[in-house]
Order: C-alpha cells, then sequence, then structure tokens
C-alpha cells in the first residue's frame, strides 16, 4: 500500500506541491491497522489503494488521499485537529497518531458509534467522537490548527473558516457530481481566508443537519 501511495504522490507533484509523503504520514500509515476499521466483509482488501463501502452509502476514502490531505495539513505533535465526516474511523486515526488531539464529528449514528468504539478498541485515547452536523462544524472544542473534511460540500464552509486558527489550515472537497476539488484553505490573520484547488476528487456529498 505505501508504495502505491508513493507512486501516486511522485505522479500527482506537479498539482499538490508534494513529491512525497512525510517521514510523519508515511509513519502514521504504517501503524494504522485499516482492517480494523472497515466491515468484516472488505477486511481482505483494506491495504488496496482505493475506496471501500462501509455501509449507509459512504466510503472510506483510499490511503493516498487520506495521507495527501494528512499532509496538506502540515500536522505538528501540538497541534488540534477537527474530522468532519468520521466515517470508519481511519482518517482520524492517521491523524491521531501524528497530533495531539483529534476531534470527529459524524452526522450517521450508526457509523459514528461504530467508529468510535473500534478507535477505542485500537487504543486511541486521544481521539473524541460525537453524533453530529459537520456543517456547523465543533464550536465548543475551537479553534483548531487544521480541518479535514472527507465528504464533498457545496462550498468552503464559513462555520469551518471561523473555527480555524490564523494560520490554520483545512482540507475541503468543494463541487457536485462529476466537478469536486480538494481545496486547501489556509485563514489569514485578518480573518479571510485563501484557498487553491489540489486535485480532482470525487467523494460522497457531506450530508447536512436538519
Amino acid at each position: 500500500m505505501v508504495s502505491e501511495v508513493d507512486a501516486l504522490y511522485a505522479e500527482t507533484r506537479a498539482e499538490t506541491g508534494l513529491s512525497s509523503m512525510s517521514p510523519a504520514v508515511r509513519a502514521a500509515l504504517g501503524k494504522v491497522e485499516r482492517h480494523r476499521l472497515v466491515p468484516a466483509a472488505q477486511a481482505a482488501l483494506a491495504y488496496r489503494n482505493h475506496p471501500l463501502p462501509i455501509g449507509s452509502g459512504q466510503t472510506i476514502s483510499q490511503p493516498y488521499i487520506v495521507a495527501l490531505s494528512t499532509d496538506l495539513l502540515q500536522p505538528q505533535p501540538q497541534h488540534v485537529v477537527l474530522d468532519v465526516g468520521t466515517g470508519s474511523g481511519y482518517q482520524a486515526a492517521v491523524l491521531a497518531e501524528i497530533v495531539k488531539q483529534v476531534y470527529s464529528i459524524e452526522i450517521v449514528e450508526t457509523l459514528g458509534k461504530t467508529a468510535a468504539a473500534r478507535l477505542t478498541e485500537l487504543g486511541y485515547r486521544n481521539i473524541e467522537v460525537k453524533i453530529g452536523d459537520g456543517y456547523r462544524g465543533w464550536p465548543e472544542k475551537a479553534p483548531f490548527d487544521g480541518i479535514v473534511v472527507t465528504a464533498a460540500a457545496p462550498r468552503v464552509l464559513p462555520a469551518l473558516v471561523e473555527q480555524l486558527k490564523p494560520g490554520g489550515r483545512m482540507v475541503i472537497p468543494v463541487g457536485g457530481g462529476d466537478i469536486q476539488y480538494l481545496k486547501l484553505v489556509i485563514k489569514r490573520a485578518d480573518g479571510g481566508y485563501d484557498e487553491r484547488n489540489v486535485l480532482p476528487v470525487r467523494f460522497v456529498p457531506l450530508v447536512p443537519g436538519k
């Protein structure tokens, strides 16, 4: 799996600006037991570099996208990060191998509870999962050093930008249907933000609360 991810980093370096995985992300990918964060029927496929269904119409992202999203955040050991769209818990686990604390939101209750239980079984004590609306973020735990969104939003979400620290980074897929881009958003000191398209992607849509 890691060699496949390395190859994709090399192939996409012109778009992403990253020619290889950072040592921290490489180590995290090597530590996280991906096969324990997918349904049993998918366990044999867990280390292939492609998305897998996890139920409720949702998927676990391919390892390359998880690695790239994590790298774009430039995570540090002292950071506190928000993960929007817990899904299987894989992105949260990769982040938790690097940063101080991960807060993760999942709107589908069954997925959120299953992921929380599996992450606890795997020994992660620096991940807190809540069932809630990712569009609103988690203001009680803000501000965040980084935010990663694992489902496609129709636009850069103002509530999430608001919850970033100045200089904080957010990776978010934006768009609908066949036209989506993984965006890197960096919050400025004046409260505004700069953004750039990184790669065309295809994610399931981010489900808003009611």
